[in-house]
């Protein structure tokens, strides 16, 4: 027999007691766990149980063998990566998809899935400063959603790759600070990575749109066939803005399909302050955004927009027999346009995070983190023993004891074995960087200056 709604219920309050108590005391956990390789796997039964167990022991395991060895990308400490959030509205429209459970691949098997999706991607759109055309739809992350727009991009060029399979020549162009999704993409769908040109950078990290154009030339005149270039807004390693108006312009002069990868930095452009990283935005024929980055958007929700559709649903969709409905022209059949049929609620918790905070608690919470990275950034470069590694235009923060990779290793690995906070690195210009990046919605100004202090304390010991 299952669970008893009464059964449920009374385990159900005792969860979401224990996620309100972690929520309101991150801290009690080290954001990093203390743990070596193996040793979950060690402590947790080898098989699994012949007659089902009751629901106190695997809520006693679960907090006693599992929340310990997480890192807990939900603590406002965590300042690693791109730092995201799972706040409470976030949450609540997680359990109710998963209570709920409906597959969205079809219009007709779950209506409010592609209706809700739809709407709330086009309030996303509006206060993103979009055009109103754009389509969008959610995937799980920014690599499915480049994916996606790098498959669009090939039927664009070559519309018969659907039938006949892809064929060589084709050349992708994108910078070599892009995001390495890129990269698998080119990988998955056969372009290959010998025709993935990563074009350098300038001294901000920006894609040089002079050695792009002769890249193109150059595989113009061998033979190739350029067919997509993709610009970021907010690279990984450093948050540079590649100069998007200037390659759309080279986009359009070879006919080539340009994608933006704006997965971070594109969230920035609800603030009214900071519309301009769009800049040439409008003229891409396709744009990644992640919520779940800096949106506080529990994982997974990543939002491909594009303004041609119909070549994306060119290259994805199937349809036999047993998924053919009777429905209007007016259904939106998302299944049509990618990959996954299955297709998770995940614009719920979307909706709820959208009108939970509205557009001014979201933009309210941005320009703070915003304010507390160039801060920072200034307490670095006053510093005489840290130097600013790159600049910061949203809330990540790149920089680097002034000494040797080796140095900057160990500092970084005393600074997360502190618990309190959790710092990557990266590599710029040959030097090992540390890479503290603002975004947990939990995280406040006085956790950075206690995470710059920790690094100082760290900075000042034997190394």
């Amino acid at each position: 027999m299952g669970m008893s709604p009464e059964e449920f219920r009374r385990y159900g309050h005792q969860v979401v007691d224990w996620i309100a108590g972690y929520l309101a005391h991150p801290e009690r956990y080290r954001v990093l766990p203390d743990v070596r390789p193996g040793e979950v796997a060690a402590a947790l039964p080898h098989a699994g149980p012949e007659q089902g167990e009751p629901i106190e022991g695997i809520l006693e395991d679960f907090e006693r063998l599992i929340v310990p060895a997480l890192t807990h990308w939900n603590h406002p400490g965590f300042m690693g990566y791109f730092a995201i959030s799972s706040p409470g509205p976030g949450i609540l429209g997680e359990l109710l998809t998963a209570a709920l459970n409906p597959n969205g691949m079809l219009w007709k098997t779950a209506p409010a899935v592609t209706e809700l999706e739809q709407v709330t991607l086009g309030w996303l759109r509006r206060w993103l400063g979009l055009e109103n055309d754009l389509f969008g739809l959610i995937f799980d992350t920014a690599s499915t959603s480049s994916l996606h727009a790098i498959a669009a991009a090939r039927e664009m060029a070559d519309p018969e790759t659907r039938q006949r399979g892809a064929r060589g020549g084709l050349v992708l162009y994108t910078s070599a600070e892009a995001h390495s999704s890129i990269e698998k993409g080119a990988m998955a769908l056969g372009i290959g990575r010998e025709n993935v040109r990563r074009i350098p950078v300038d001294a901000e990290f920006r894609m040089r749109t002079d050695l792009l154009a002769e890249a193109i030339e150059s595989d113009l005149a061998a033979g190739r066939r350029p067919f997509c270039v993709a610009a970021t807004v907010g690279t990984t390693s450093t948050t540079s803005i590649d100069p998007v108006e200037a390659i759309a312009g080279l986009a359009e002069k070879h006919g080539l399909w340009l994608h933006v990868d704006a997965a971070y930095g594109g969230a920035a452009a609800i603030l009214p302050e900071m519309r301009h990283v769009f800049r040439g935005v409008e003229r891409a024929d396709s744009l990644v955004i992640n919520p779940h980055k800096w949106l506080f958007t529990p994982v997974d929700c990543s939002v491909l927009y594009t303004r041609r559709p119909e070549i994306l649903r060119r290259a994805f969709s199937l349809v036999p027999e047993y998924l053919r409905t009777s429905e209007d022209e007016r259904a939106v059949n998302l299944m049509d346009y990618g990959v996954p049929l299955g297709r998770r609620f995940r614009a719920l918790k979307l909706w709820f995070v959208l009108r939970y905070y509205g557009r001014e608690g979201l933009a309210a919470r941005l320009r703070a983190h915003i304010a507390w990275a160039r801060e920072l950034a200034a307490q670095v470069e006053a510093h005489r023993d840290f130097e600013l590694a790159a600049p910061a235009p949203f809330s990540v923060v790149c920089f680097r004891r002034k000494g040797t990779d080796e140095e900057n290793r160990r500092l970084l690995d005393r600074v997360n074995a502190s618990g309190e906070v959790f710092l990557s690195h990266t590599v710029l210009h040959g030097k090992f960087t540390l890479h503290l990046a603002i975004g947990n919605i939990g995280t406040t100004r006085g956790h950075v200056q206690r995470a710059w202090q920790i690094i100082q304390e760290q900075a000042g010991s034997a190394i």
